[in-house]
Protein backbone atom coordinates (compact mmCIF):
# COMPACT_ATOMS: atom_id res chain seq x y z
CA UNK A 1 0.00 0.00 0.00
CA UNK A 2 2.33 2.41 0.69
CA UNK A 3 4.59 1.95 -2.43
CA UNK A 4 1.32 2.49 -4.19
CA UNK A 5 1.00 5.84 -2.44
CA UNK A 6 4.63 7.07 -2.81
CA UNK A 7 4.07 6.03 -6.70
CA UNK A 8 0.99 8.34 -6.77
CA UNK A 9 3.57 11.07 -5.39
CA UNK A 10 5.75 10.38 -8.24
CA UNK A 11 3.32 10.45 -10.50
CA UNK A 12 2.11 13.80 -9.67
CA UNK A 13 6.04 14.44 -9.89
CA UNK A 14 6.35 13.50 -13.21
CA UNK A 15 3.32 15.05 -14.23
CA UNK A 16 4.91 18.21 -12.73
CA UNK A 17 8.18 18.51 -14.96
CA UNK A 18 7.79 21.54 -16.92
CA UNK A 19 9.19 20.08 -20.36
CA UNK A 20 7.77 22.88 -22.42
CA UNK A 21 10.02 25.52 -20.15
CA UNK A 22 13.34 23.66 -20.17
CA UNK A 23 12.49 22.98 -23.94
CA UNK A 24 12.08 26.96 -24.76
CA UNK A 25 14.66 27.89 -22.85
CA UNK A 26 17.55 25.25 -23.72
CA UNK A 27 16.86 26.24 -27.44
CA UNK A 28 15.67 30.01 -27.12
CA UNK A 29 17.18 31.55 -24.32
CA UNK A 30 13.50 32.35 -23.29
CA UNK A 31 10.80 31.45 -20.60
CA UNK A 32 7.66 30.72 -22.42
CA UNK A 33 5.77 31.76 -19.46
CA UNK A 34 6.28 35.45 -20.75
CA UNK A 35 6.48 34.85 -24.59
CA UNK A 36 3.49 34.00 -26.83
CA UNK A 37 0.66 32.65 -25.49
CA UNK A 38 2.54 32.43 -22.10
CA UNK A 39 1.63 28.86 -21.72
CA UNK A 40 4.48 25.98 -21.31
CA UNK A 41 2.76 23.67 -23.35
CA UNK A 42 3.75 22.79 -27.01
CA UNK A 43 1.38 25.21 -28.79
CA UNK A 44 3.21 27.38 -27.24
CA UNK A 45 6.95 25.78 -27.61
CA UNK A 46 5.86 25.38 -31.42
CA UNK A 47 5.12 29.09 -31.50
CA UNK A 48 7.67 30.04 -30.38
CA UNK A 49 10.56 27.87 -31.37
CA UNK A 50 9.61 25.74 -34.42
CA UNK A 51 7.40 22.48 -35.34
CA UNK A 52 9.79 20.28 -33.84
CA UNK A 53 10.57 21.46 -30.85
CA UNK A 54 6.68 21.98 -30.10
CA UNK A 55 6.65 17.95 -31.43
CA UNK A 56 9.25 17.26 -28.86
CA UNK A 57 7.24 19.17 -26.10
CA UNK A 58 3.90 17.17 -27.60
CA UNK A 59 5.81 13.90 -26.67
CA UNK A 60 7.20 14.52 -23.71
CA UNK A 61 4.47 15.95 -22.29
CA UNK A 62 2.53 12.77 -23.46
CA UNK A 63 5.21 10.52 -22.06
CA UNK A 64 5.19 11.89 -18.26
CA UNK A 65 1.33 11.00 -18.64
CA UNK A 66 1.97 7.35 -20.13
CA UNK A 67 4.46 6.11 -17.93
CA UNK A 68 3.13 6.71 -14.45
CA UNK A 69 -0.31 4.65 -16.16
CA UNK A 70 1.21 2.29 -17.34
CA UNK A 71 3.62 1.23 -14.97
CA UNK A 72 0.59 1.87 -11.91
CA UNK A 73 -1.53 -0.71 -14.24
CA UNK A 74 1.01 -2.95 -13.89
CA UNK A 75 0.85 -2.20 -9.68
CA UNK A 76 -2.32 -2.37 -9.17
CA UNK A 77 -5.13 -2.18 -11.86
CA UNK A 78 -7.25 -0.03 -13.76
CA UNK A 79 -8.37 2.02 -10.53
CA UNK A 80 -5.05 2.73 -9.26
CA UNK A 81 -3.76 3.27 -12.99
CA UNK A 82 -6.76 5.98 -13.05
CA UNK A 83 -5.23 7.31 -9.78
CA UNK A 84 -2.11 7.78 -11.46
CA UNK A 85 -3.34 9.89 -14.67
CA UNK A 86 -5.34 12.02 -12.07
CA UNK A 87 -1.98 12.40 -9.99
CA UNK A 88 0.35 13.04 -13.61
CA UNK A 89 -2.46 15.61 -14.98
CA UNK A 90 -2.47 17.38 -11.81
CA UNK A 91 1.51 17.36 -11.91
CA UNK A 92 1.06 18.93 -15.41
CA UNK A 93 -1.36 21.58 -14.45
CA UNK A 94 -0.41 22.71 -11.34
CA UNK A 95 3.48 21.72 -11.17
CA UNK A 96 5.23 21.86 -7.83
CA UNK A 97 8.02 23.37 -9.42
CA UNK A 98 6.21 26.37 -11.17
CA UNK A 99 4.40 27.35 -7.82
CA UNK A 100 1.53 25.64 -9.33
CA UNK A 101 0.70 27.37 -12.39
CA UNK A 102 1.32 24.87 -15.08
CA UNK A 103 -0.23 24.00 -18.58
CA UNK A 104 -3.51 23.01 -19.47
CA UNK A 105 -2.99 19.16 -19.13
CA UNK A 106 -4.01 18.19 -22.94
CA UNK A 107 -0.71 16.05 -24.03
CA UNK A 108 -0.37 15.01 -20.78
CA UNK A 109 -3.78 13.87 -20.35
CA UNK A 110 -3.89 11.86 -23.83
CA UNK A 111 -0.50 10.32 -22.79
CA UNK A 112 -2.39 8.98 -19.97
CA UNK A 113 -5.30 7.83 -21.70
CA UNK A 114 -3.19 6.03 -24.25
CA UNK A 115 -2.36 3.56 -21.41
CA UNK A 116 -5.61 3.02 -20.19
CA UNK A 117 -7.12 2.87 -23.35
CA UNK A 118 -4.98 2.86 -26.50
CA UNK A 119 -8.10 2.22 -28.84
CA UNK A 120 -10.10 5.12 -28.17
CA UNK A 121 -7.01 7.66 -27.65
CA UNK A 122 -6.20 6.73 -30.95
CA UNK A 123 -9.50 7.58 -32.49
CA UNK A 124 -10.15 10.69 -30.43
CA UNK A 125 -6.75 11.74 -31.42
CA UNK A 126 -8.05 11.45 -34.89
CA UNK A 127 -10.46 13.29 -34.41
CA UNK A 128 -8.81 16.20 -32.77
CA UNK A 129 -6.28 16.15 -35.46
CA UNK A 130 -8.60 16.45 -38.09
CA UNK A 131 -10.11 19.35 -36.47
CA UNK A 132 -6.98 21.30 -36.14
CA UNK A 133 -6.57 20.32 -40.14
CA UNK A 134 -10.01 21.58 -40.72
CA UNK A 135 -10.11 24.79 -38.72
CA UNK A 136 -6.29 25.82 -38.01
CA UNK A 137 -6.76 25.94 -34.59
CA UNK A 138 -5.30 23.79 -31.70
CA UNK A 139 -7.84 24.89 -29.08
CA UNK A 140 -10.48 23.91 -31.46
CA UNK A 141 -8.76 19.79 -31.51
CA UNK A 142 -8.37 20.01 -28.16
CA UNK A 143 -11.95 21.05 -27.01
CA UNK A 144 -13.09 18.32 -29.40
CA UNK A 145 -10.95 15.88 -27.57
CA UNK A 146 -11.90 16.60 -24.54
CA UNK A 147 -15.40 16.06 -25.47
CA UNK A 148 -15.08 13.00 -27.05
CA UNK A 149 -12.61 11.08 -25.50
CA UNK A 150 -15.15 10.24 -22.48
CA UNK A 151 -17.50 8.55 -24.82
CA UNK A 152 -15.01 6.82 -26.84
CA UNK A 153 -13.59 5.34 -23.88
CA UNK A 154 -17.10 4.43 -22.47
CA UNK A 155 -17.71 3.24 -26.10
CA UNK A 156 -14.87 1.26 -26.43
CA UNK A 157 -15.40 -0.35 -22.89
CA UNK A 158 -18.79 -2.32 -24.32
CA UNK A 159 -20.88 0.58 -22.52
CA UNK A 160 -19.90 -0.93 -19.61
CA UNK A 161 -20.99 1.38 -16.05
CA UNK A 162 -19.62 2.32 -12.91
CA UNK A 163 -21.97 1.64 -10.21
CA UNK A 164 -22.12 4.76 -8.06
CA UNK A 165 -22.47 3.86 -4.14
Amino acid sequence: MIAKIIWLALAYLAGSFPFGLFITKAARGIDPRTAGSRNIGATNVARLCGTKLGVATLLCDALKGFLPVAIAAQMGGGFYASLAALAAVCGHMFPVFLGYKGGKGVATTIGAFLALSPAATAVSGLLCAAAIAATGFVSVGSLLLAANLPVTVWVASGFAMVPVT
